[in-house]
């Protein structure tokens, strides 16, 4: 059984506010009584995508000087910029190709994958991406489940796109969710042992499926977005930082749970 922790959205921005929200999700999970097998972190990590943010971030994940008591995996999103990213996040070599990780555990395997556009709200694998999600799934042979971890999410959410000039604005998540859902729908059907996807960008935590697996949407930490039946005012900026927890469990089950750090 895999035991995944799963944040989002940080978008840390040198202000005491981002930084202590993020904070606040951290100390609950440093001070978890039992350990989760990893955290997920599924990109938005940076608002402006600075190294300055990125060192905040490596700061409050624990990643320079081994804080964290468990492995913590990240993934890029629509406001990270892949260059600071890979150079003061990931202490590696500044390059602008996309930022794809696998983590393999005992029973299972996570793919963090990028879909990020630089320059762009919207999202897409490329096909370096479903390449190497290819690649990485040949090489376990079919052995372990597998869970997909990506930004943006593939379905519409239910959040209206922006309105026509004039007329009001009613901005994301689902103007900007994953581009090109077919060819990531045609992906799954050939790879059974996929057993769902995780996502973030939407701020709000949501369950469905895609493509006949399960996908979940992790809550965000910077603020939680209000859906239309909830009021006018998008952002939830008083509701306190959420975070999930997903279980893979023995017969390749996923079951996610959603809380919030007070």
């Amino acid at each position: 059984m895999l035991v995944l922790a799963h944040i989002s959205d940080l978008h840390l921005d040198g202000t005491e506010r981002a930084t202590r929200r993020a904070e606040r999700v951290r100390d609950l999970l440093w001070g978890l009584p039992g350990r989760v097998d990893a955290l997920l972190v599924t990109g938005d990590i940076a608002d402006h995508g600075t190294e300055d943010e990125y060192e905040e971030a490596a700061r409050v994940l624990g990643l320079r000087d081994g804080g964290a008591p468990f492995p913590v995996l990240t993934c890029p999103g629509n406001h990270d910029s892949r260059a600071p990213y890979r150079k003061a996040l990931l202490a590696e070599p500044a390059a602008d190709g996309p930022v794809n990780s696998v983590h393999v555990f005992t029973d299972a395997a996570v793919l963090m994958c990028d879909s990020s556009i630089p320059g762009r709200d919207e999202g897409e694998l490329d096909a370096q991406t479903y390449a190497w999600i290819e690649e990485t799934l040949d090489d376990l042979d079919g052995d372990r489940p597998a869970l997909l971890a990506f930004h943006h999410p593939p379905v519409a959410l239910h959040h209206p796109p922006p309105l026509p000039k004039g007329r009001g604005r009613c901005p994301q998540p689902d103007a900007y969710r994953l581009g090109r859902p077919a060819a990531l729908a045609r992906l799954l059907e050939r790879r059974p042992e996929i057993a769902g996807i995780v996502t973030g960008h939407a701020h709000t935590p949501a369950a469905t499926t895609f493509a006949g697996r399960p996908l979940v949407v992790g809550p965000g930490v910077t603020w939680t977005l209000r859906l239309p039946w909830e009021g006018e005012q998008i952002a939830d900026r008083e509701a306190p930082p959420g975070l999930a927890f997903h279980v893979l469990d023995d017969e390749g089950r996923l079951t996610s749970h959603f809380r919030v750090a007070s």
